[in-house]
């Protein structure tokens, strides 16, 4: 087998069912439709943490000044109000208006983010076919098997890196600070907090830009399996384009009865034809003409070659004038279709053809 293959290995590829081809548009499109795209499922959520944390740390003091104020008047204020329905009613509207200036930039930016990275790995596409139950998912011994493969471990290697890459970030910031951390005590609560907050969205930028580069990483391993896992083999490849357009030979059989149907039709009109114009070996052309239905002379059979020389047997047999006229011929049959009316430059050479067809036969016809 190892020499087979030294010898003729595409061969040997093709036969095994190798699934050394890119997918077909067809068998992409299939599976969009399953909803089995390439796509990172930590890409979103780790840009997501990151323009987070940027509005933070742009916002934030906006934010804390925000919520300061609304402290101080729950405090100071509200707290002084009678309790009615229509003082509770104005409490209510002003502290959800408050935090929304809180919460509404963050959760706005978190929603762009996450739309807009989504679109960008796998477009528009709504299918619930992921979501449909499926008995073989039930089945324990498959679900072991998908816990120990190749698959797995790579998710688990990876989670286990980003933990380890989160925490050597964590620990190398807080050791900057260990000594500011330990005199955090000794100063106001507007100077600890300011510090803590600072160090909190400086931890959340570095951990953010960093998974941002692993999902980056992990977005391209996903697009190497997804190519990977659609590939198919030749004889994929042909299954799929007889499914398609159909079996080949099946379609040659198909066509090849077409023509024997249109040749007998033709030939079972034959014997109506008034005269037939050759080449004289090579070409067949058969017309005929009825002034009292007919605008012009018509083309009823044609053929080259064997089909010629069955036409003019049949000519033969019904006694049907047969005149050789090679550019004539020629110009019939690469002009004018079966069941056509001939063009009008051809007109004055058709009608001197019969007009002397008439003439022997002793015909009169109306012109």
């Amino acid at each position: 087998m190892k020499r087979l293959q030294l010898l003729f290995p595409i061969e040997l590829q093709y036969f095994n069912g190798e699934k050394t081809e890119k997918a077909t548009p067809k068998k992409r499109g299939d599976a969009r439709k399953k909803g089995q795209v390439a796509k990172s499922m930590e890409l979103s959520p780790a840009i997501t943490l990151t323009a987070v944390f940027t509005v933070l740390l742009l916002f934030g003091s906006t934010m804390f000044e925000t919520f300061t104020r609304i402290m101080r008047e729950s405090l100071l204020t509200y707290l002084q109000f009678e309790l009615t329905s229509e003082n509770l009613g104005v409490i209510t509207y002003q502290l959800v208006f408050e935090a929304a200036k809180i919460v509404g930039p963050i959760l706005a930016v978190a929603l762009a983010v996450a739309l807009a990275t989504n679109y960008m790995q796998v477009g528009i596409l709504f299918t619930t076919e992921p979501l449909q139950m499926k008995l073989s998912k039930l089945n324990p011994i498959a679900g072991a098997k998908r816990i120990f493969t190749l698959r797995t471990i790579i998710e688990l290697i990876k989670s286990i890196l980003k933990i380890a890459i989160g925490l050597t970030i964590a620990y190398s910031i807080l050791w900057q600070v260990k000594e500011k951390i330990v005199q955090i005590s000794l100063t106001s609560i507007e100077e600890a907090l300011n510090f803590t907050a600072g160090q909190a969205s400086k931890l959340g930028l570095y951990i953010g830009g960093t998974l941002v580069v692993l999902a980056a990483f992990d977005y391209v391993y996903q697009k190497y399996e997804y190519e990977k896992s659609l590939r198919m083999s030749k004889q994929d490849i042909k299954d799929e384009y007889k499914k398609s357009e159909g079996d080949p030979l099946i379609k040659s059989k198909i066509r090849e009865r077409q023509r024997r149907m249109a040749l007998s039709r033709m030939m079972q009109e034959l014997p109506k034809a008034d005269v037939v114009i050759t080449n004289p070996t090579h070409f067949a052309v058969a017309i005929k003409y009825d002034a009292n239905s007919m605008a012009a002379p018509t083309v009823i059979a044609k053929g080259q070659d064997y089909i010629a020389l069955k036409i003019r047997e049949i000519a033969q047999k019904n006694r049907i004038v047969t005149m050789e006229n090679k550019p004539l011929a020629r110009a019939l049959y690469n002009q004018v279709e079966i069941g056509q009316q001939i063009p009008e430059e051809l007109f004055k050479a058709v009608a001197e053809v019969l007009a002397y067809v008439y003439k022997l036969q002793g015909k009169t016809r109306t012109r």
